[in-house]
């Protein structure tokens, strides 16, 4: 942004490599070393904020998803060879602790230190994760066995979360809110697992949802993404807008025009120009939450909204759209200063209060998953 001044312009000219650097240099190890537990096996779920891993935590099977999504991307992109082991090694730990240990199809939600079952809720936003993960890792080998794993989930998914209304249910046992979230993150699974498969039936599984996305989750009228719904679809008052989606989902249809032709240019820039009422003046960067009218209701400022904001920078850019690359690496700049610069080499501040004071004392691996993808996505298209 122009009020910046020039040093933030300076400051963002090799923003793209300086943040690769990091994320080979130390976010990589740190993750895969203090983030990995060795005794039990599987990921930390976070750091304690002087580095050292916090292993009574509970371990959130998107987290561990999303941990496996990251080694095996950085391996994909050449940054980190050691990527794949870790990747499998993840998954492995994954399947064998996550999935049907009660007996039941799906995976569980949450598991203790130990790796037993805390939490047996099958959720709909953690199934897209592994989708995720596993699409990422079919994507270095091709393994049957990984396919097969895809394939299972899938019939999970039609067989038992699918609603009447459209969509997916919130996860088994059924609850409401509806929201709009899972849905995202299973266009974002499905677009990943054309990439790695090339599999037509996953354009047309993304296809639904963003026929969902446009019948239901989008107001065309106030140019707001809702979050949360009835079961009908009915949308729920006051109506919660969150900037960090509404950018995510630029960037997400922008991959869906990439494997469909399908334009989405008009929604992309209506999306942007919303998210982008919802700014910290003093930082620039996304607060928390807003209205569809375009108040403010939290002006907290997490980490992932800033990655998204540039990713959303990024999907305008590859359109070729002006300033808009120039765009996509100021707010990497923001990510790097405000949230990247911690005492710790490879972790991050999540979550500040509008006076720019930390909320959040530990170092949540969830972030890792946001951070990467922005990078790897800055890389390829920033530099390519």
């Amino acid at each position: 942004m122009a009020d910046e001044g020039i040093s933030a312009a300076d400051e963002a000219s090799d923003i793209v490599p300086r943040l690769k650097r990091r994320m080979i240099d130390e976010a990589l190890p740190l993750w895969s070393t203090v983030g990995w537990d060795h005794g039990a096996g599987g990921f930390i779920d976070r750091l304690h904020r002087d580095g050292t891993a916090d292993v009574t935590a509970p371990r959130r099977v998107f987290v561990q998803a999303r941990q496996i999504w990251c080694y095996a991307k950085a391996a994909q992109r050449g940054w980190y060879p050691e990527g794949r082991a870790i990747a499998l090694k993840g998954l492995e730990h994954l399947l064998v602790k996550a999935k049907a240990p009660d007996g039941r199809p799906g995976y569980v939600h949450r598991l203790t230190p130990e790796g037993a079952v805390l939490d047996g809720r099958r959720d709909a936003y953690d199934h897209a994760f592994i989708l995720f993960a596993l699409a990422a890792v079919y994507a270095l080998d091709q393994d049957a066995q990984i396919r097969a794993e895809i394939d299972a989930l899938l019939a999970f998914l039609d067989g038992h979360l699918r609603s009447p209304h459209g969509g997916v249910h919130e996860g088994l046992p059924v609850s409401l809110p509806r929201r709009q979230n899972p849905h995202m993150h299973l266009f974002e699974a499905m677009i990943a697992c054309f990439d790695a498969t090339h599999d037509l039936s996953f354009q047309n599984r993304a296809s639904e949802f963003f026929a969902l996305f446009l019948a239901n989750l989008y107001d065309k009228r106030t140019r707001a993404l809702g979050e949360y719904f009835e079961e009908d679809w009915s949308q729920i008052a006051p109506v919660s807008v969150e900037p960090g989606h509404q950018a995510e989902w630029v960037w997400l249809l922008k991959g869906f025009e990439r494997i469909t032709g399908c334009p989405t240019g008009q929604r992309r820039a209506e999306l942007l120009e919303t998210a982008l009422r919802y700014r910290d003046e003093a930082t620039g960067c996304l607060i928390d939450e807003g209205d569809d009218a375009g108040n403010m209701r939290r002006t907290t400022r997490r980490l992932w909204p800033q990655t998204e904001i540039a990713k959303a920078w990024i999907a305008q850019a590859e359109s070729g759209e002006a300033g808009a690359a120039e765009e996509a690496r100021m707010a990497l700049a923001r990510l790097e200063r405000h949230y990247l610069s911690h005492p710790v080499r490879g972790g991050w501040y999540d979550q500040f209060e509008r006076d720019g004071k930390s909320l959040i004392d530990t170092i949540p691996a969830s972030s890792f998953y946001h951070v990467l993808c922005a990078v790897t996505e800055a890389e390829q298209v920033l530099e390519g």
